[in-house]
């Protein structure tokens, strides 16, 4: 593991920007950015909009390290150029941005008031190619719609062996077991997976560092004290569907809580905009979410 990007992920002011979006939500992606599904008719010129859409984000001007620490990416824009340079090596060398890879192949269908990650197979190859790209970190994420307590121990459970995959292969991973922001009892299934996330770090080697990323919780601060386990890198806070108002909102009464927005951070973004335009726009959304960020 590269000591320089770990120290750089615990101790540097900022936040994540999450522009991982995958085959289900792209389409969705790429109509809020202006591009509607009729002006391309196979997947491959789908992603090709996705990554001309991301090339200009990581490219633009607003776009640096004085506000971003990290990147995630879909596993198609890491095997993707900007330039002569790959996508996680032209962050890193251009920009000193780290980047995390997407891993999880999607959900399983609802049960026990939860969404599963689908089995990933190839896990290990994946996270070595990541590393051949000069990538810190994944990402992976699941579900949880319920206070149900077999499914909520079965997600910590799944995320848990998946990230010792991880870090044996010298990725620090970002665990995401996301709260439907809608959830009728968020709360409860907040503490429930608090409770059964403890459980685990309680006999987790403190070697293998990991991260966390969670909606942003009901009860203030409620994850703070997961700090206390020297596994844990960063937390991280995804907008989970709040507009990037309700979102920064939120976010700056946790302290110690970093965002990873996706939707949140692209929402004023349109494919017609001038360069002049979308940078601004840009900018500002990021020292927004920045502002929040390091409150």
């Amino acid at each position: 593991m590269n000591e320089k990007m770990l120290e750089m992920m615990k101790d540097k002011r900022g936040f994540i920007a999450a522009l991982d979006q995958s085959g289900g939500s792209s389409s969705k992606t790429l109509k809020a950015y202006g591009i509607n599904e009729d002006e391309y008719s196979t997947e491959e010129e789908m992603f090709d909009l996705i990554h001309e859409m991301r090339k200009r984000v990581f490219t633009s001007k607003s776009f640096t390290s004085d506000h971003i620490i990290g990147a995630i990416l879909f596993e198609k824009t890491m095997n993707s150029k900007i330039g002569d340079e790959y996508t996680s090596e032209y962050l890193w060398n251009e920009k000193g941005i780290l980047s995390f890879l997407k891993v999880d192949k999607g959900l399983q269908d609802e049960a026990n008031g939860v969404k599963l990650m689908k089995e990933i197979p190839n896990l290990a190859e994946q996270c070595q190619v990541a590393v051949g790209h000069n990538v810190f970190g994944t990402k992976m994420r699941s579900v949880i719609y319920e206070p149900n307590r077999e499914g909520i121990k079965a997600i910590v459970k799944q995320q848990f062996e998946f990230a010792k995959v991880i870090c044996d292969n010298g990725l620090v991973p970002i665990i995401e077991p996301e709260v439907d922001i809608h959830a009728p009892e968020k709360e409860l299934c907040e503490s429930m997976l608090k409770e059964e996330i403890k459980e685990v770090l309680n006999t987790w080697d403190m070697n293998d560092k990991i991260m966390f990323k969670f909606t942003i919780p009901t009860v203030e601060n409620l994850y703070l004290d997961l700090y206390d386990y020297e596994c844990v890198v960063r937390i991280v806070a995804l907008s989970g569907g709040y507009s990037v108002d309700e979102a920064v909102e939120k976010l700056a009464k946790n302290h110690r809580m970093i965002a990873s927005f996706s939707r949140a951070l692209l929402q004023d973004l349109r494919v017609d905009q001038t360069q002049e335009e979308f940078d601004k726009l840009l900018g500002d959304v990021i020292v927004k979410i920045y502002n929040a960020s390091i409150d």
